[in-house]
């Protein structure tokens, strides 16, 4: 299961080029930041429940906000891509996020997890993506993860996004045709944006499910021993996805018990709980089929020690039956005189005859008993 880079953007000469690694601090190169823009996707005003025309800046938007503020009940909604510290710091001033929040959305790779900081409340969505393959033997990954931070106050959301399958460009767009949401505010945002999350997680479980119906089948109906190292690719891939969807849980529970002066919409954390409820479903499914996959491992190791056991016995069974005549070679050759039959013209026939009769008794004898 791999997950996104979070590292930031490397400094920039300006031909454009890469500058190396510390060059800044060494070669006296000066780092050029880039601008706040260039890791905006989006930044809309929406007042009473639609969105005004335009597209303005972080600063900007959230000035007009201000300004209507009393008039109409308005919000900012901000959406970034993978900012770096300088663009996120940008964001953080205009906004007035506080750092450690800040820096945990530049540099990502974090739990799901929700803090408030004074009016706003920080909340860290682990996405996942199911990754194609035309079997698990085949696969390098089943699941790959990206991530959400959101901010959220009592005029504006702020979106920063790590990952390049956890886009939200379509969600805004249906979100803006439904103004009776949007009227609820920044955390019916949040909400859609929870869900849109959560409601994928129960699409990849079904795609992993399919997984381990393949794998299951694969060990109870054909005689092939399967590799189990492809049950544990499955299993750790399904461990990292536990990870990423159980501890969400706990925040989203927190939003809606602990933060009612900030999501004071009754309405909202209705919606709210109906999140924990497909989260709920989520997190189930995917705990069963780490169950299942436990036992899995144990059908997958108790096919191969029966295998081992069956070659066995029947590697045993051989050795008994190549024993009779290397023992009647082993006595005859030993070249005494006087050993019984060595002067009759019908002892050689008839030591072959008796060493057939014995090694086809002892076949026969074997093959009733299933060791060959």
């Amino acid at each position: 299961m791999s997950s996104f880079s979070g590292s930031s953007p490397r400094s920039r000469r300006s031909d454009g080029g890469d500058l190396p690694k510390g060059s800044d601090k060494y070669s006296g190169a000066q780092q050029i930041h880039l601008p706040v823009t260039s890791a905006v996707v989006d930044c809309g005003v929406y007042v009473d429940g639609r969105r005004l025309p335009g597209s303005d800046s972080p600063a900007d938007s959230l000035a007009k906000v201000r300004a209507l503020d009393g008039v109409h009940a308005g919000f900012v909604w901000v959406g970034l891509h993978e900012p770096d510290e300088h663009q996120m710091q940008q964001v953080a001033e205009v906004f007035g996020l506080h750092s450690l929040a800040a820096e945990d959305a530049v540099h990502a790779h974090q739990r799901p997890k929700l803090e408030r900081y004074d009016d706003t409340l920080f909340l860290v969505l682990k996405t996942v993506q199911y990754v194609p393959h035309e079997s698990v033997a085949q696969a390098k990954e089943i699941v790959e993860t990206g991530e959400i931070m959101i901010f959220a106050g009592r005029n504006f959301v702020v979106t920063v996004r790590h990952g390049d399958f956890s886009e939200l460009t379509g969600l805004r767009k249906n979100l803006e045709t439904a103004p009776d949401r949007l009227r609820l505010g920044p955390f019916a945002v949040v909400h859609a944006i929870a869900d849109h999350v959560v409601d994928h997680y129960l699409d990849v479980t079904l795609s992993v499910e399919t997984d381990i119906d393949a794998m299951e089948e694969q060990i109870f109906a054909t005689r092939s021993i399967i590799d189990i190292e492809h049950i544990y690719l499955l299993k750790r891939e399904i461990v990292e996805f536990r990870r990423a969807v159980s501890p969400l849980s706990i925040a989203l529970q927190r939003i809606v018990s602990d933060h009612r002066d900030l999501v004071s919409s009754k309405e909202t954390r209705r919606y709210f709980g109906d999140v924990i409820d497909h989260h709920t479903r989520a997190a189930d499914r995917i705990a069963s089929y780490d169950e299942v996959l436990t036992s899995l491992v144990q059908a997958a190791s108790a096919r191969v020690a029966m295998q081992q056991n069956t070659d066995l016995r029947k590697i045993s069974a051989f050795v008994a039956i190549a024993a009779v005549p290397t023992a009647v070679a082993g006595i005859y050759g030993m070249n005494f005189d006087h050993m019984p039959e060595l002067r009759q013209v019908w002892g050689y026939p008839a030591v072959l005859i008796v060493i057939a009769v014995v090694c086809t008794g002892l076949y026969f004898t074997f093959r009733r008993n299933n060791w060959l």
